[in-house]
């Protein structure tokens, strides 16, 4: 398959790199010539996925949990070393779900979907120490592009979620977080437009993921009665899209949410 974008030269930082979407969107950017840093949890699965990505050798991968400073900021350090220079693409695919009745979710299983889907500062915190998961990320690639003087080819697409607008019965902290995604790329793309980095998210429906699988089938077959295309979508068709907005083919699109979800939520 080819492709009308073109990445040679660049770098890009992909995080929850090592399954689903996140893989995907390695195996579409290193398609379109990106040197790709594969970042996730779980290191053997990132390794796993350098090794399916084309171009051998231009690509790296890296522990990185994104609900601590030093890891992602120690992966960052790690690529600009390992690839000779800073990343200018990064996506934010780490994230996770628990499937929960909202009226029976404890405070903790909560805060686990808050610390690395978005993760917000404690409250009960007189500073702001700890500033995680998509904000974190973003935060220290987006300061080092500032830093190395590139952040005018700089572009950032969070994945989000189409739970984030519309809410999602049994995963009420999933989709707030998600919403909160949503919310961060318009603030974000607005702090950032002057430096040159376009932010922008996607929101994905029902893909054929690791975690689509984590839902009974009947929930997953009763949800996609109600998709017009009447399947669940493919991490490559996310990754396209994905791909497209960190392209100069979306020179002037910053604080979009746009939606691959097979028509589903209109």
């Amino acid at each position: 398959m080819t492709s009308g974008t073109n990445f040679h030269g660049m770098i890009a930082m992909v995080t929850g790199g090592g399954s689903g979407i996140g893989r995907a969107v390695c195996q579409i950017l290193a398609r379109d010539g990106a040197r790709v840093s594969v970042c996730d949890v779980n290191l053997q699965s990132a390794l796993e996925t350098v090794a399916s990505l084309e171009h051998q050798g231009d690509h790296v991968a890296f522990y990185m949990d994104v609900t601590d400073k030093n890891s992602v900021s120690n992966a960052l350090s790690a690529t600009q070393e390992k690839l000779k220079g800073t990343p200018t693409l990064l996506v934010n695919s780490a994230g996770i779900v628990r499937r929960t009745r909202f009226l029976e979710m404890s405070e903790e299983t909560f805060m686990e979907v808050v610390h690395v889907n978005l993760k917000m500062p404690n409250i009960y915190e007189t500073t702001m120490v700890s500033l995680q998961g998509t904000f974190l990320v973003s935060q220290v690639v987006c300061n080092a592009m500032i830093d190395r003087d590139v952040a005018r080819k700089g572009s950032v697409v969070n994945i989000a979620s189409l739970a984030g607008k519309n809410g999602l019965a049994m995963k009420s902290g999933y989709a707030a977080t998600k919403g909160a995604v949503m919310a961060l790329t318009k603030s974000c793309a607005k702090e950032l437009a002057k430096t040159g980095i376009r932010v922008n998210c996607v929101l994905p429906g029902a893909i054929r993921t690791p975690m689509l699988a984590l839902s009974p089938e009947e929930h997953v077959m009763e949800g996609l009665k109600a998709n017009p295309l009447g399947r669940a979508g493919e991490p490559e068709e996310v990754a396209e899209l994905v791909a497209f907005l960190l392209s100069g083919k979306s020179s002037y699109m910053s604080g979009a949410d746009v939606e691959v979800t097979g028509g589903h939520g209109f």
